[in-house]
């Protein structure tokens, strides 16, 4: 009986936990980190403790936030993270909800474990480096969901004469992604509003470069769904001066706007999450979105459907959604990617892939029959590229740097990468204050060297003829500033680096052909070259000496592709269709 009892009130307890209400937190806070490490020790020890999941970033810049648990758990830490003087003026948006139920969409947005990691930007603003970045302390005035619902109900009349100006119109920029703003926008029928339709945030700076005719002059008005997108956004509009200065975001974001107007005032249809809720609405249960094939109203994104070559979400109803279909997003049904939605004699729907030729299409991936949900359908083939990293890198670095090029070559190419078989010791400058650490943390001249265990090593194709390798016991001072000349210097070292990849190849291979980037290039071109036998070196090619190698290929077996965004892997169109084109050549 006694254990009875036991067994009784042991399950009281787990029902009693398990009825404790859950909650999702989000904030963010744009400051200067003075000691990113700190801030790293007091995140792991406080959400582990508090059994927190979700999502910490944390920069040099800031923190964004966004972490699931019990109501009383996320309290605490609130109360927590408010005891540090950085967060002082931080906007915390807590939410009660239903425990997370739909393992797939919590695995996916993250909210099975817990992730903590520093990055260098707490949103990725640009895939490339801006000529001119935005600084976060120009971004838009804020302005209170009241202020904001009352800009949008004068349309474009003065919220007060020291803000908005009233000889100007106004216009409302939507600062998310496309499949958010097709199930949720503000709508304000005498206001002009702009939907960039882009795939993910990076792409937005373009499309402001694009469209800033539209925004020149105007009182513009941002949001997205709960501030930071607006922060780096506006300050950019900002940026480009003369005529570009008015510009507003809705502070808190939408989560705010419909905390203070429940019936959902002048936001129509449902706020897209980034946690396992994927939805809020409002007590107004009209639904704004379609399904992609039968363009019934539709906005559950819970089956987490995809566009076949991009990857975006796409919005498919029940009764058309079926196992190993293919779907073509807006996007890239604007590109020549279709996927025509029949109903037979039968009454069963047909899926129909047009022809198309690979000259039209310029979208993200291979459009490819063996991709049609047939039963029984073969993947379709990839080709497996070798990459190899530049000077002074590693694998699991050039892995990141490509990761939004991995993305669009998703159904083309896997890229696999290796480190150089030359390790370099670690380097710092003493006028520097960041150090090749794999946490990218940044430590004062004055605070002591991270011991090199915890660091990632650093990797080279060809080296010095002086080189001594990798330093076992502690770091090297710099002999002098960076100069980028010191990589003439490279010049030996080839020999080993051979000998390696064909290791690499019999071990990992086959390969269908190589990435090289910066000294990697320069190894791949000395690769290319072995059946010449010619000697070569590490240095900046001149784009006459590109040429000439493109001209020693077989014909259809190289293509140029310029560009003026500096020493990267150009992602964005139309180079990334170039590049696309190229692969689709050899599958």
């Amino acid at each position: 009986m006694a254990d009875s009892n036991e067994n009784q009130q042991g399950k009281g307890k787990e029902q009693e936990q398990e009825q404790e209400q859950y909650g999702v937190l989000l904030y963010y806070k744009y400051t200067e980190i003075p000691d990113l490490n700190s801030l790293l020790s007091f995140y792991n020890s406080n959400c582990t403790s508090l059994s927190l999941l979700g999502r910490v970033r944390l920069s040099l810049h800031g923190v964004n936030v966004t972490v699931g648990g019990k109501l009383s758990s996320l309290e605490k830490h609130i109360e927590a993270v408010k005891a540090i003087s950085l967060f002082e003026g931080t906007d915390f948006k807590l939410a009660s909800c239903h425990f997370p139920l739909n393992d797939k969409v919590a695995h996916e947005c993250g909210f099975t474990s817990l992730s903590i990691r520093i990055v260098k930007e707490l949103v990725t603003f640009s895939p490339y480096p801006l000529v001119k970045a935005p600084d976060v302390s120009n971004a838009g005035r804020h302005l209170s969901a009241v202020e904001f619902h009352s800009a949008l109900q004068s349309a474009g009349k003065l919220v007060d004469k020291e803000s908005l100006a009233d000889d100007k119109g106004l216009v409302l920029l939507d600062a998310r992604n496309l499949y958010e703003t097709r199930i949720g926008k503000f709508d304000m029928p005498n206001v002009d509003t702009l939907d960039p339709g882009i795939r993910q945030y990076s792409d937005l700076p373009s499309w402001i470069d694009d469209n800033s005719e539209q925004l020149r002059g105007k009182n513009v008005l941002m949001y997205c769904t709960g501030g930071i997108r607006c922060e780096m956004a506006s300050a950019y509009i900002r940026s480009k001066g003369a005529g570009f200065e008015n510009v507003f975001q809705l502070f808190g974001g939408i989560q705010r706007y419909l905390e203070q107007f429940p019936d959902g005032g002048f936001f129509k249809g449902k706020n897209f999450v980034f946690d396992h809720r994927i939805s809020v609405g409002s007590s107004d249960t009209n639904i704004l979105g379609t399904c992609l094939l039968c363009g019934l109203s539709f906005d559950d994104y819970s089956s987490r459907c995809r566009c076949s070559y991009c990857r975006m979400l796409v919005l498919v109803c029940d009764s058309c959604r079926k196992e190993e279909a293919v779907y073509a997003c807006e996007l890239c049904q604007k590109h020549g990617k279709v996927i025509e939605s029949n109903v037979a004699e039968n009454g069963e729907q047909q899926d129909i892939l047009p022809q198309v030729e690979l000259k039209t299409i310029s979208s993200d991936t291979i459009l490819s029959p063996q991709l049609h949900g047939e039963q029984g359908a073969r993947p379709p083939r990839k080709l497996r590229i070798l990459c190899l990293h530049g000077f002074r890198q590693n694998a699991s670095g050039f892995k990141g740097r490509t990761a939004s090029l991995a993305k669009k070559l998703k159904n083309i190419a896997e890229l696999v990468f290796v480190d150089a078989p030359h390790e370099l010791p670690f380097i710092y400058q003493s006028c520097v204050s960041e150090l090749e650490c794999s946490d990218e943390s940044s430590f004062s001249s004055q605070q002591i060297l991270p011991p090199t265990e915890t660091c990632r090593g650093k990797f080279a194709w060809l080296i010095a003829p002086d080189s001594k390798g990798s330093s076992a016991t502690d770091w090297k001072k710099a002999d002098s500033p960076f100069d980028p000349l010191q990589y003439l210097q490279q010049t030996e070292g080839f020999d080993v680096s051979l000998s390696y990849l064909k290791t690499v190849f019999s071990r990992d291979g086959p390969f269908d052909g190589i990435l090289g980037f910066s000294q990697g290039a320069a190894m791949a071109a000395l690769l290319c070259a072995q059946k010449g036998r010619l000697k070569g070196k590490d240095r900046q090619i001149a784009n006459k000496t590109s040429r000439e190698l493109a001209s020693l290929f077989e014909d259809g077996c190289s293509v140029i592709i310029e560009h003026d965004f500096g020493h990267i892997i150009p992602t964005r169109t139309p180079y990334i269709d170039e590049i696309k084109g190229f692969l689709q050549r050899f599958l």
